[in-house]
């Protein structure tokens, strides 16, 4: 298994929305497919909160993605017809700058000395990246969660960046409901006393002297792609408070239709309970405390802060004088494809109707396509079939520019 990230070195100083700026801040991405000589048949996706650039295997990291049923030769996303890239989140710890990243002024990790991170941050950082590619214009942007956020920002603070949309099980602005779960996560990580004002020990960091010095560098070309963040042996880190977040989150990504058909009641045999009275007795409690273990350690504590900060600040209706709906009408492009869960909570359904709504206001050819899906927020990594019917179909509808001239007409 290889590396298949690449890294742009971000402009330096990289000014941030809320103050602050990052210098030598680099983020990470994967491609795969061809970009065509017109360079307009480029898709780019933009992730959640956890995921890597890694969506799918490749050339050169063989290992699934996390949207690996999704994007490939033949997939609903077709890397045969476009050239695809998944941009790793600025302040992420998959690769890109982020508060476990060395500050070039210090020689230190930045820890909570990392500026305020908002997604418009992740939206300018992306966009370069794609810039830097010599991409002028998008054929489609593809937004799944926090990315469907970030994505509404790249367009929105980058107008004509992207010729169509597709918005995945996201929002507008964060509700109470979102906003008091990720508030909860937070509190569980900072009240852990292995949290240590952020001080918990990391190693594995990318440092200043490999980080890319300019444009874009691949994995081992002067940037050893060590971004990925380990903990140093016998080291201090919250795992208690990274494992109840996660199970704050897991409950939230999932729906109670899903929870009461795959577990019911049942109970765990009575050797797989540990010698703790109040300790797991139930399925559903095992599941939890499974997904917990396979994430505590893969993701930077500080960094998942930032982003879920991120994530509760960001409000369309900044954009549109207190109005999100006026805020969507300033989104400048041609088609779009929103696609919602009535079984999402994190997410609901209603906020998908307002980002349709708000992009049929601004001119845009909207299709809304709302699933029933009981795999709740979690639905777009999980139900692969009624997603990849919706996608693949609007991806089949467009065409990129060169297409429709040689076709003698354009699709749009």
């Amino acid at each position: 298994m290889g590396d298949a990230r690449q890294y742009f070195a971000l402009p330096s100083p990289f000014a941030m929305k809320r103050g602050g700026e990052l210098h030598g801040a680099h983020v990470a991405f994967e491609t795969w497919g061809t970009l065509n000589a017109a360079r307009d048949n480029a898709v780019l996706i933009l992730t959640g909160l956890s995921p890597s650039a890694h969506a799918a295997s490749n050339a050169h990291d063989d290992s699934p993605g996390w949207w690996e049923a999704m994007l490939g030769d033949g997939k609903a996303i077709d890397t045969s017809r476009w050239f695809v890239i998944c941009v790793n989140s600025l302040g992420s710890d998959k690769g890109s700058t982020c508060p476990a990243s060395i500050d070039p002024a210090t020689g230190e990790a930045y820890r909570l000395r990392f500026p305020d991170l908002s997604l418009e941050d992740v939206a300018n950082a992306a966009h370069a990246a794609v810039s830097s590619l010599g991409i002028a214009q998008l054929a489609c942007l593809i937004g799944c969660s926090m990315g469907g956020m970030s994505a509404l920002a790249y367009m929105l603070l980058h107008p004509g960046s992207a010729r169509s949309h597709i918005s995945v099980d996201t929002a507008p602005q964060a509700q109470p409901f979102a906003i008091a779960i990720r508030s909860l996560q937070r509190e569980a990580i900072r009240l852990d006393p292995n949290w240590k004002e952020g001080n918990y020990d990391i190693q594995g960091r990318m440092s200043a002297a490999s980080a890319p010095k300019g444009g874009t560098q691949k994995a081992g070309a002067g940037c050893a792609g060590a971004a990925d963040i380990h903990v140093a042996e016998g080291g201090t880190y919250p795992d208690i408070g990274m494992s109840i977040a996660r199970k704050l989150g897991v409950i939230t990504y999932r729906s109670a239709m899903e929870w009461n058909g795959r577990f019911a009641r049942i109970r765990l045999d009575p050797e797989q309970r540990d010698d703790d009275p109040f300790g797991r007795e139930f399925q559903v409690e095992s599941y939890l405390e499974g997904h917990a273990q396979r994430f505590v350690r893969t993701f930077d504590p500080n960094s998942y802060l930032y982003l879920s900060r991120a994530s509760d600040w960001f409000d369309m209706a900044e954009y549109g004088h207190g109005s999100v709906h006026e805020g969507l009408k300033r989104i400048q492009i041609e088609r779009a494809m929103v696609i919602g869960v009535s079984t999402d909570i994190l997410f609901p359904l209603q906020q998908q109707e307002q980002i349709a709504e708000g992009l049929e206001a601004a001119g845009a050819d909207v299709e809304f396509v709302a699933l029933n899906s009981p795999q709740g927020h979690d639905a777009f990594l999980v139900d692969i079939e009624n997603y990849s019917r919706a996608i693949g179909g609007f991806l089949s509808r467009i065409s990129s520019h060169a297409e429709a001239a040689h076709k003698g007409h354009a699709e749009y």
